[in-house]
């Protein structure tokens, strides 16, 4: 029988808040609507792996898919829904807590408007203040210049010097945006095939602006909604902020060469590159001063500027997803980690 909503989660170690985001779909945040969860794990280490193999043998309800490889977000994300069968697709990340009755009510509101297409909710950080990463504007060059020279940091949620924030608004009304996050995003099953699910050149990060971009361009406007919130712990599976860092300017320059021209992505990965520069002078002062944290930051990116710069190549796809293992049908059933 066909369900209501896939809820799919792609996970990658983390496996205390993989843990609790389970435990919220089969407790409090379980919705009243028909539903599945489809877990797909991205060649996390053995303890996820051998959480994730306990949940589903002890739910039969819980469908779990071991990659043996790390097939990045977007892939994984895209293997899920395929597996999936339910009417509409709900991507959650595993590092977020549903709260009671947000799957319902974010239901609700792409059903209230299906021209809306791609929705989002609300996001709280665990100590319950809001998270600006619900959604996003679009990037622009204007957008990039900001965080080049440092205007978006100096003039924080500003909507002239800050733009992509969405300046002082704090995600609490109904509202278009630019960019639903990946992180909690509903769309019809119908809408995610016609937009061909994310776009795979994207190992990680912007594959959720170019999915809203893709929905704008065929005249549907990405919202969010206030009345479905989650708890978002974020970057979880990240091991450090150099490399976090290192693959959202990859997922950015990614962005520029696939929804830009030419002369305007090399200008957005130079304006890029130039707000790491002014970073790494910044780290360096601090450092002088006594006043830094140690390890560095912003210095390796500067190094590598050309590197990430030419977005997610195949050569870093193979530097972070690893040797290629033998093939394995992700539909067929597996209830034990390989």
């Amino acid at each position: 029988m066909t369900v209501d909503v896939s809820v799919v989660v792609v996970t990658y170690n983390a496996p205390e808040w993989t843990a609790q985001c389970l435990d919220a779909l089969a407790g409090e945040g379980r919705p009243a609507a028909s539903h599945e969860v489809v877990v797909l794990d991205n060649a996390s280490d053995e303890p996820t792996r051998t959480l994730l193999a306990e949940r589903a043998a002890a739910d039969p309800d819980l469908v779990v898919r071991f990659s043996p490889q790390n097939l990045g977000f977007a892939a994984a994300c895209n293997r899920a829904a395929e597996i999936s069968s339910g009417r509409h697709v709900l991507l959650l990340n595993p590092d977020a807590v549903v709260l009671p009755g947000a799957i319902d009510a974010l239901l609700a509101f792409l059903e209230q408007d299906p021209t809306r297409g791609v929705v989002g909710g609300r996001v709280l950080y665990p100590d319950g203040t809001v998270s600006l990463t619900s959604c996003f504007a679009q990037p622009t060059l204007w957008s990039w210049f900001c965080y080049a020279t440092g205007l978006s940091t100096a003039f924080k949620r500003s909507p002239v010097f800050d733009p992509e924030s969405l300046g002082r608004w704090d995600r609490d009304s109904v509202r278009d945006v630019g960019v639903v996050s990946g992180a909690f995003l509903l769309a019809t099953r119908q809408t995610w095939e016609a937009l061909g699910g994310f776009d795979e050149a994207f190992f990680m990060y912007s594959e959720d602006a170019d999915l809203s971009a893709r929905a704008i361009a065929r005249g549907m406007h990405p919202s969010v909604t206030p009345d479905a919130v989650v708890v978002h712990a974020g970057g979880k599976s990240s091991a450090s902020r150099t490399g976090k860092l290192r693959m959202v300017l990859r997922g950015k320059a990614e962005f520029a060469r696939k929804r830009w021209s030419p002369a305007r992505a090399a200008a957005g990965t130079a304006l890029l590159a130039g707000g790491v520069g002014l970073r790494t002078v910044g780290e360096r002062a601090l450092a002088l001063a006594g006043r830094g944290g140690g390890e560095e930051t912003w210095a390796p990116l500067w190094r590598e500027r050309r590197d990430w710069g030419a977005g997610w190549t195949t050569d870093a796809v193979a530097a972070v997803r690893g040797p290629a293992p033998a093939e394995v049908d992700l539909r067929e059933p597996r209830a034990v980690a390989p």
